[in-house]
């Protein structure tokens, strides 16, 4: 693929579930080795838009790109099957709800897709599941069951299980929102990682100093807009929009 420095490019997205409205026009850009968080209320579109992006969540209207090529493409279904699953290889995504096999391995659930989807031998895929288990910490209990490991544990083989598709895209959905609170940093720390090497990343978060940390841009979303977006330092110490403000008064409030 041409080296495109638009690396994902939302164009007039909008999704409706029957009546309702969750995304409304939203056009944006990410740029690759970009990281980019989404903050806002609950219910403001921000999974849906990162959902979207794979096409797990199709949208009504508008076109979602990566690296040059169209995700959502309209084909025939069999063509569509194929395309979507060779574009998802692409796109890491994790879940707030760990999503691991329950009866699998963590070296098992890791070394699954490489196996089945990219044809890796079994020696291979082993040795893919150790590099990014031992990435995220968790080379000495890669034999381990998830009922085995805690919230923090599962969620670390999680991201290696999306790495070990080498993807051009991290997707991270509340990543950390179902751990308990001394889980989090563990989580956030593996993120923060990958956030050094420059992998191209969108996060979904209610952590704002995380956000403020890590992130080069911020969008702030509330009833499916992007209200406002830009440097961390700008969105958090100088908002534009009233919207804005109040959301992050409630926000710091209620973490006081």
């Amino acid at each position: 693929m041409t080296d495109h420095k638009e690396f994902v490019q939302i164009r007039h997205a909008q999704k409706s579930f029957g009546a309702l409205e969750v995304l409304k026009d939203i056009s944006l850009t990410v740029e690759r080795g970009q990281i980019v968080a989404i903050i806002g209320p609950s219910g403001s579109g921000k999974s849906t838009l990162l959902r979207a992006i794979n096409d797990l969540d199709p949208l009504t209207g508008g076109e979602v790109w990566l690296d040059g090529v169209q995700v959502n493409r309209s084909l025939p279904f069999r063509q569509y099957e194929k395309h979507i699953n060779q574009m998802r290889q692409d796109i890491g995504m994790v879940f707030q709800h760990f999503n691991l096999f329950p009866h699998m391995t963590a070296r098992e659930n890791v070394t699954m897709a490489p196996k089945m989807l990219k044809g890796l031998s079994k020696d291979e895929a082993d040795a893919l599941a150790r590099e990014q288990l031992d990435k995220v910490g968790m080379l000495e209990r890669i034999d381990y069951y998830p009922s085995q490991l805690s919230g923090g544990q599962k969620q670390r083989v999680a991201i290696a299980r999306a790495l070990a598709m080498k993807p051009k895209l991290m997707l991270f959905d509340e990543a950390t929102s179902a751990l308990d609170p001394e889980l989090v940093d563990e989580v956030n720390q593996v993120m923060k990682k990958l956030a050094e090497e420059h992998m191209t990343m969108i996060i979904v978060t209610h952590e704002m100093d995380f956000a403020a940390s890590v992130c080069d841009r911020v969008l702030f979303m509330d009833q499916g807009v992007v209200v406002e977006e830009g440097p961390p330092e700008v969105v958090f110490k100088s908002p534009e929009k009233e919207r804005t403000r109040a959301f992050l008064r409630k926000h710091l409030e209620g973490a006081r």
